[in-house]
């Protein structure tokens, strides 16, 4: 992360304009457990309060995503495979980005997702702003050691992202909530994503924080479009 310019995550992002009309949110899929969602999420906040645009909230159930789209578990990849993508990019990211991990993986990075990501619906759905909860999640899980799926782990976070931990854990498990879960994986699906985080600006895909320099002049000046699709507007 550059020095100066950490983002708060906790200041409300103020909405630029474009000749009045209000710039395009900044989709954003990943899970509360993503390694790489949190690698990036300090950075990815800071790209979106500087560019004026507000973020929209996507969380998926990651693992549902990777067997849709016919990926091989992680568990099932080679050594090798594991241990680079899943080490010593890791160990290098967090070099990079100022973002401290675990010396192994995390408390309960193994069970459902649900409840997490399903909190972080619920505030969505109650009209918050979760910027600040979801960098919290990401951060306790991958800094801290933390199991996001204990509710008494979720509580002191979500009091302190300053959004009532009763009112949100109560409402993760409503129909609705659940439904915003599927239909988000669901789209996920259908729109060809690889996996998490993974950025949408003016319709153009980025996968991987490492990508994230490229969503930050995206922002200022929307690629070309290509063959393959995708280019901004």
């Amino acid at each position: 992360m550059r020095a100066g310019r950490s983002a708060d995550p906790h200041r409300p992002q103020r909405q630029r304009t474009d000749g009045g009309r209000p710039l395009a949110e900044i989709e954003y899929f990943y899970s509360a457990h993503s390694a790489f969602a949190y690698l990036g999420s300090a950075r990815f906040l800071e790209i979106a309060q500087a560019a004026g645009r507000t973020i929209r909230h996507r969380p998926m159930d990651l693992d549902q995503l990777m067997v849709r789209i016919g990926a091989v578990p992680m568990a099932e990849r080679g050594p090798v495979r594991r241990g680079y993508f899943f080490g010593r990019e890791i160990e290098r990211w967090s070099e990079e980005r100022n973002a401290p991990v675990t010396a192994t993986l995390p408390a309960g990075h193994r069970k459902d997702q649900t409840l997490p990501n399903a909190v972080l619906i619920a505030g969505l759905q109650a009209g918050r702003n979760v910027d600040a909860l979801a960098h919290a999640m990401l951060q306790a899980h991958w800094r801290d050691d933390v199991d996001l799926t204990e509710p008494g782990n979720l509580e002191p976070l979500i009091r302190d992202a300053g959004l009532d931990p009763a009112a949100l854990l109560a409402a993760a498990g409503t129909d609705a909530v659940l439904a915003e879960y599927r239909a988000n994986t669901d789209e996920a699906v259908e729109r060809g994503l690889f996996g998490a985080p993974t950025y949408v600006v003016d319709g153009d895909m980025f996968y991987g924080q490492d990508r994230l320099e490229l969503v930050e002049k995206a922002l200022r000046k929307p690629y070309r479009k290509g063959f393959y699709g995708g280019g901004g507007r």
